[in-house]
């Protein structure tokens, strides 16, 4: 599980996150991490945090927020929070990197999903920039291992049980913490 000080290097899908405080330094209040993500760069699915809020301070560049079906740019200094339940992801549509303080509160197991999403990175089966088949894999593997943190919406979360199932039949699985 990641403590903080460590950086969780996710650069061939356009993000750098370090830990700042983990689980275990909030008592389980919080995980909160600095990210720096890359010009140009997606962030997950449209999903929802059953019982978590979301929330995201801009302290470098601009980062596009969509939340309950709508987009909107926030500059350095703005914040905003997301709800428990509600449909929410971000991008960063600019030339150049942004960097965002973020917080999941309460910690639940946030922690060790972004450090499984890690792991899967380091591992080398996600090529730079491009979302193959493999890697939609992968990402079901990881999201639906994950549930009570998050569950996508768009794609919905059934399709990703379904392709989790499949990658499970090619006999992929996720890389063990250390």
């Amino acid at each position: 599980m990641p403590q903080r000080g460590d950086v969780l290097d996710l650069g061939p899908i356009g993000a750098v996150f370090h830990v700042r405080n983990s689980a275990e330094d909030t008592e389980g209040r919080a995980l909160e991490m600095e990210w720096v993500l890359a010009p140009r760069s997606s962030g997950t699915p449209v999903h929802i945090h059953p019982t978590a809020s979301e929330s995201y301070e801009v302290l470098e560049g601009t980062l596009d927020l969509y939340v309950n079906g709508k987009w909107s740019t926030l500059s350095v200094g703005d914040k905003a929070s997301v709800s428990p339940g509600i449909p929410h992801t971000f991008r960063n549509t600019a030339d150049s990197s942004t960097r965002v303080y973020n917080t999941h509160s309460p910690a639940m197991r946030f922690g060790e999903y972004f450090g499984t999403i890690d792991r899967v990175v380091r591992s080398g089966v996600v090529p730079a920039n491009r979302m193959t088949f493999k890697t939609m894999l992968y990402l079901s593997l990881i999201m639906t291992a994950f549930e009570n943190e998050i569950i996508s919406v768009k794609p919905p979360q059934t399709a990703l049980r379904l392709l989790a199932a499949v990658a499970r039949s090619f006999g992929l699985r996720l890389p063990v913490a250390q």
